[in-house]
């Protein structure tokens, strides 16, 4: 059975300590000055009543995905389980993806001039079985990685048990990646 494999921020946990975002540069070699994840602070209310909200900001891995459908060499595709992943050999670099991306999620590499991206680990980690690096290190258990097929899988009992979004649910790419909380507005589920 195929794979349905979801990725969960709980912005209630996340303290932004950033260690999900060094990690994903450590195990993908990210450059600096490009980012694969990022983890952006929201300030809201006034003085003295101010919230801090931490928000990622990566690739979501679309089920209905507007960077592949707009690769003209097919680099952008789909595995046989739904991630959103690169083929680096047949890329052009004509940067079509980077536009057609609504989660401002891929990058140029400087040096090799490839599109970057968030991949959940896929090739270096999840293929092996083995969590996505940032979830490792998170040390709230703010992340949550796996099978939404397995009802026994940590993803399969937050998303069964708590209220979650979509990030831009309304632009209907179906994003694998769902966000909780505690917060009024946006699209929740």
């Amino acid at each position: 059975m195929k794979k349905a494999y979801r990725m969960v921020h709980n912005e209630n946990l996340c303290i932004g300590c950033q260690a999900c975002s060094v990690a994903c540069r450590s195990e993908n070699n990210v450059p600096n000055g490009v980012y694969r994840l990022q983890v952006h602070a929201k300030m809201s209310g006034t003085f003295p009543n101010l919230k801090t909200d931490f928000i990622r900001n990566s690739c979501v891995m679309c089920e209905d995905s507007p960077c592949v459908d707009v690769c003209p060499t097919g680099a952008s595709f789909k595995t046989e389980d739904g991630l959103t992943l690169m083929d680096h050999s047949t890329c052009v670099s004509c940067k079509y993806c980077i536009l057609a991306c609504p989660y401002d999620a891929r990058h140029v590499e400087p040096k090799t001039g490839e599109i970057g991206k968030c991949t959940f680990c896929f090739e270096t980690r999840v293929s092996k079985g083995e969590q996505p690096a940032c979830v490792t290190v998170c040390p709230t258990d703010a992340l949550a990685f796996g099978d939404l097929n397995d009802p026994n899988s940590e993803v399969s009992k937050i998303l069964n048990s708590k209220t979650h979004y979509y990030p831009k649910a309304e632009l209907r790419t179906k994003p694998k990646l769902a966000m909780i909380a505690n917060r009024k507005g946006g699209n929740h589920e």
